[in-house]
């Protein structure tokens, strides 16, 4: 166990360095949500309500940070793809180390460049008008599920990365995400959506951690009528363990099978 937990850290490390030798990488990352907040705080939010009333900005900002958690899959996917192709993942498999040590140093140094990002954003949202109400518990809950939901999106991420070797895959993916995204109640309230969409976008994955979020913030436009609307943590914490208990087994079979 002391081996696997060091050969983790050892290639998390190594992920963490190629990023901080990508500078333009990390900047992307941080500046896209950025540039989202601006567009829809600035420019779209005067066209937007909330249901019971409310700051837009403050309903805003908790869907914003769930989006940049999901971003992470066509990342993770980028990554494992660049490996595979460069044939640094068959020398790791040639190495006398963990074969766990792969899969969960890139969720490690993945989830420390998401605790980055969201701490820029969390910066951006204070300059906006955005404050969390909740008390200091309640706020770390709610960082902590937008963080387990990332968790689970990355290993989703390793596991397509694993199964194919074809790079157009990862702008499927890319495309895929803002209609997972918009498909949700990360930018407006369900209840202004046709009763069939909104049904829809209620059981995203996202809108449970969305709507736990502004529960736990103190933020607007929590409310809901629907079973999974009214129990938001609940589903906010059952969603990713779902996705993890799909994907991790997913990731470990085929990292497994690499080469056969």
């Amino acid at each position: 166990m002391r081996w696997t937990i060091e050969d983790g850290w050892t290639m998390a490390q190594r992920y963490l360095a190629q990023l901080a030798r990508r500078p333009a990488r990390l900047a992307t990352v941080v500046a896209f949500p950025i540039l989202m907040v601006l567009i829809f705080a600035y420019l779209l939010g005067g066209g937007m309500s909330v249901p019971g009333g409310g700051s837009y900005r403050e309903f805003l900002m908790p869907g914003m940070f769930a989006m940049t958690m999901a971003f992470g899959l066509s990342g993770t996917m980028i990554a494992v793809l660049d490996d595979a192709a460069k044939g640094v993942t068959d020398r790791f498999r040639s190495l006398p180390m963990a074969p766990s040590a792969v899969l969960t140093g890139r969720v490690a140094a993945d989830l420390a460049n998401a605790v980055l990002a969201l701490a820029v954003l969390v910066g951006c949202g204070y300059a906006v008008g955005w404050r969390p109400h909740g008390s200091l518990g309640e706020t770390l809950a709610a960082l902590g599920l937008l963080l387990l939901l990332r968790t689970a999106l990355v290993w989703a991420g390793i596991s397509l990365g694993l199964l194919t070797s074809d790079p157009s895959m990862v702008t499927l993916a890319q495309t895929l995400e803002f209609p997972f995204g918009f498909l949700s109640s990360a930018f407006v309230a369900t209840a202004t959506m046709p009763a069939w969409l909104g049904t829809v976008a209620e059981w995203n994955p996202l809108s449970s951690t969305v709507t736990a979020a502004r529960v736990l913030f103190g933020n607007p436009g929590a409310a809901g009528d629907s079973w999974v609307s009214t129990h938001p943590v609940l589903m906010a914490v059952l969603w990713p363990l779902v996705l993890l208990a799909v994907f991790v087994p997913l990731s470990v079979r085929r990292y497994g099978r690499l080469g056969n």
